[in-house]
C-alpha cells in the first residue's frame, strides 16, 4: 500500500470513528443538546480535529443520515428489482422492509426526517446535499417503478407512480415524527409496530385497483 493509499485509509478509519462517537453523544444528549466540544471528547480528538473532517454538527449529523438513506436504497431496491416476485409480493415485502427500515435506526432516521424538512439543509455543503437528494430520489424513483407496474398489470389504482411513492413515504415519515412527538407529550406508551402495521394495511387496500375502477385516459400531448 502506497503513502496517499495508507493516508486515505487513515482518514476515513478517523471520519468512522468521529461518527460512532457522535452517534452515541446524539443518543445520549439528543441533538439540539449536544455541540462538537461533546462529540470531541467522546471520540477522544481535540476539537479542532473534528472541524478538519466536519465543518459544522449539521453536517455531521447529515453524514449520519447517509447512512441510513444508504440502507434504504439497498433494502428498497433489493424488493423492488426482484424478479422472483410478482406486484403482491413486492408490494407486502415493501411494507416489511418500512419496518425494517425502522428498526435499522430509529433515532436517526426520526431525525433525517426532521433534517429534511428543516433550514439545516440550506447549512449543509453541495456535494453533501447533492448526495442527500441522489439517494432520496432514487428510492422514490424505485418505489414508482413497482407502482408503474402495478399500474399497467391493472392491480394498482391509475395514478401517477411518483405520487404514489411520494404518499407512500410520506406515510411512513409522518406515523414516525408523530410517534416521537408523543414521547415528547405524554407518558403513556404506544405500540408503535401496531401503528405502522394498520397504516400500510389501509394504503395496501387504497391502492388496489377495484373492479369497476377505470383507467384514467392519456393526457393529450
Amino acid at each position: 500500500m502506497g503513502i496517499k493509499e495508507r493516508k486515505a485509509r487513515e482518514r476515513e478509519m478517523r471520519r468512522q470513528q468521529i461518527m460512532v462517537a457522535a452517534k452515541r453523544v446524539f443518543t445520549q444528549r439528543g441533538y439540539e443538546k449536544s455541540t462538537m466540544e461533546d462529540i470531541a471528547r467522546e471520540a477522544e480528538l481535540s476539537p479542532g480535529t473534528i472541524y478538519l473532517y466536519f465543518k459544522s454538527k449539521d453536517e455531521l449529523y447529515a453524514s449520519l443520515c447517509l447512512r441510513v438513506l444508504r440502507f434504504i436504497n439497498v433494502k428498497v431496491d433489493h424488493v423492488v428489482s426482484d424478479a422472483n416476485l410478482d406486484y403482491e409480493a413486492k408490494q407486502e415485502s415493501l411494507l416489511t422492509t418500512i419496518r425494517e427500515i425502522y428498526d435499522y435506526d430509529p433515532l436517526i432516521l426520526n431525525n433525517m426526517f426532521h433534517l429534511q424538512s428543516s433550514d439545516t439543509l440550506k447549512s449543509l455543503s453541495p456535494e453533501l446535499m447533492h448526495e442527500i437528494n441522489a439517494l432520496s430520489q432514487s428510492a422514490l424513483q424505485a418505489m414508482a417503478g413497482m407502482f408503474a407496474a402495478g399500474i399497467e398489470k391493472e392491480l394498482v389504482i391509475d395514478r401517477h407512480p411518483m405520487a404514489l411513492a411520494d404518499i407512500f413515504w410520506a406515510l411512513f415519515s409522518g406515523i414516525v415524527l408523530w410517534e416521537e412527538s408523543k414521547k415528547m407529550i405524554s407518558a403513556e406508551r404506544y405500540d408503535f409496530s401496531n401503528t405502522l402495521t394498520t397504516a400500510f394495511e389501509l394504503i395496501g387496500r387504497g391502492l388496489r385497483k377495484q373492479s369497476g375502477d377505470a383507467r384514467r385516459p392519456e393526457a393529450p400531448i
